[in-house]
């Protein structure tokens, strides 16, 4: 995914696919958010007959579900990298390596469905790419995008948790561009986009002990560690002292939550 000329990339600079246990990580995630992903896709209509776009695919958790569960027709998984997506083929799923943020991306077909979680907001292009995206939905398509909602704001107590969750988002925006302080505002965008129906929701996972998303936080901590520290905002320590307190039955936090915004494509716009 691209952040920019003068920044790095996500999968690059951090999260890098190959190493080590970068696939466990991603599923942490998925086995904390796909069952909340799959309530809305399925709300949305998501079933049988439908061609889908799982954009920035990950692991393929969601691309797998929709044709294993919700039965839809076929679903192209595009990511910068389809390792993960290539270990199980599976009938109806078509994998696409390709940068959704490169100049042009078009695969060349209409959806019903075009998803994409946690992706947008590691790219600096994202105004351009909701309107990218949701010019490829076919007629009375629904354009689903999902990313996070810091709810550590400057008010929050200032524990080792709270600390490193803000300096986590520093050091990845230094990085690599991510910004979330725009996800609020998903339904404008979408609206200017030129969707309509458009609705928004947010989900946050509690922080339980030894939960996958308390593990997805250690994990993407001891990762980002790096990017981290460089901020100046919290030592080396610190990460350390917030991984265990994940752990610990004094966790007492919010995660950041998942904001889900969706909106269709009216039918005289593509005619």
């Amino acid at each position: 995914m691209s952040t920019g000329d003068r920044q790095g990339r996500y999968g690059e600079a951090v999260f890098r696919p190959e190493q080590a246990g970068e696939d466990d990580r991603i599923d942490l995630g998925a086995l904390t958010y796909d069952d909340m992903t799959m309530d809305r896709l399925r709300a949305l209509g998501a079933g049988p007959g439908w061609n889908c776009l799982e954009a920035g695919a990950g692991t393929g958790t969601i691309a797998r579900r929709l044709i294993e569960e919700a039965g839809v027709r076929n679903v192209l998984a595009v990511d910068r990298d389809v390792r993960f997506l290539g270990s199980r083929p599976l009938p109806g799923l078509d994998l696409l390596e390709a940068d959704i943020s490169g100049p042009g991306f078009d695969p060349g077909r209409r959806f019903q469905l075009v998803h994409a979680r946690f992706v947008l907001m590691h790219l600096r292009s994202w105004r351009r790419l909701i309107a990218g995206l949701a010019g490829l939905l076919a007629e009375d398509g629904v354009l689903v995008l999902s990313d996070a909602v810091d709810l550590t704001t400057a008010a929050a107590p200032p524990t080792p948790y709270t600390r490193v969750m803000q300096a986590m988002w520093q050091g990845l925006r230094d990085t690599i561009g991510t910004d979330v302080s725009w996800v609020p505002d998903y339904p404008r965008h979408m609206r200017d986009a030129g969707l309509v129906s458009v609705a928004a929701e947010i989900r946050v996972p509690p922080l339980v002990p030894h939960s996958p998303i308390s593990r997805f936080w250690a994990g993407t901590w001891d990762r980002a560690r790096e990017a981290i520290v460089a901020t100046a905002l919290v030592e080396d320590a610190t990460v350390d002292e917030a991984i265990r307190y994940l752990d610990s039955p004094d966790c007492a936090a919010l995660s950041p939550g998942m904001l889900t915004a969706w909106g269709r494509r009216q039918a005289d716009l593509v005619r």
